[in-house]
């Protein structure tokens, strides 16, 4: 499963839509066309919408990847890039977009209408835009825990670092609601990592 899909597994039973093409004059694609919907199991009543690109997303995807601050893990070699969203995330393939955690169709569509618009005006800047070629791993909760304080404390609220690092990287906390990272000094350059990595 990709790593923008998760928290969401896809079920057999999910619907199949016809094709609903999202039409408009576009640079790079003119549609990303919603091939179907599925339940999303993170969280019950919202789906996960899957579109399928009027042309392969393989030379855009590096500039994508550049530009969009949202990027939270990119493999130029296998042609796929996961975005975060709030909620959830867009996950491209060369053939494919999934958009997690979505409340409906009609806001998939505008979802998809938007991220349309996304790799169209990526692509026209492409020219003033170094592409990215490096491969870029999502941070796990190992990553964030190694750079918590670790003592359990639980001054954040949480019962665990652990717990607290996971509700970061699902943006439910921010690094401010750990008071020892706020507030400590020797956590300064921790803190500044923290904050690069999410």
């Amino acid at each position: 499963m990709a790593s923008g899909t998760a928290f969401c597994r896809p079920s057999e039973r999910g619907s199949s839509s016809a094709r609903m093409p999202i039409p408009d004059s576009g640079t790079f694609i003119e549609s990303l066309a919603l091939s179907r919907t599925l339940p999303c199991l993170a969280e019950p009543g919202r789906i996960i919408v899957i579109a399928e690109p009027s042309r392969t997303l393989d030379e855009v995807l590096p500039f994508v990847a550049a530009i969009t601050p949202s990027v939270i893990a990119f493999n130029p070699r296998a042609g796929t890039l996961t975005l975060r969203r709030q909620p959830g995330f867009i996950t491209l393939y060369r053939d494919q977009a999934i958009i997690t955690q979505v409340k409906d169709v009609a806001e998939g569509l505008d979802l998809l209408a938007a991220l349309r618009d996304l790799v169209n005006q990526c692509w026209e800047r492409r020219g003033s835009v170094q592409p990215a070629t490096e491969t870029r791993l999502a941070p796990r909760p190992l990553d964030v825990w190694s750079l918590l304080p670790r003592t359990n404390c639980k001054q954040c609220g949480e019962r665990t670092c652990m717990a607290f690092a996971s509700l970061l990287l699902l943006h439910k906390r921010d690094v401010d609601g750990c008071p020892v990272l706020a507030q400590d000094a020797d956590f300064t350059d921790r803190r500044a990592q923290l904050m690069a990595l999410l």
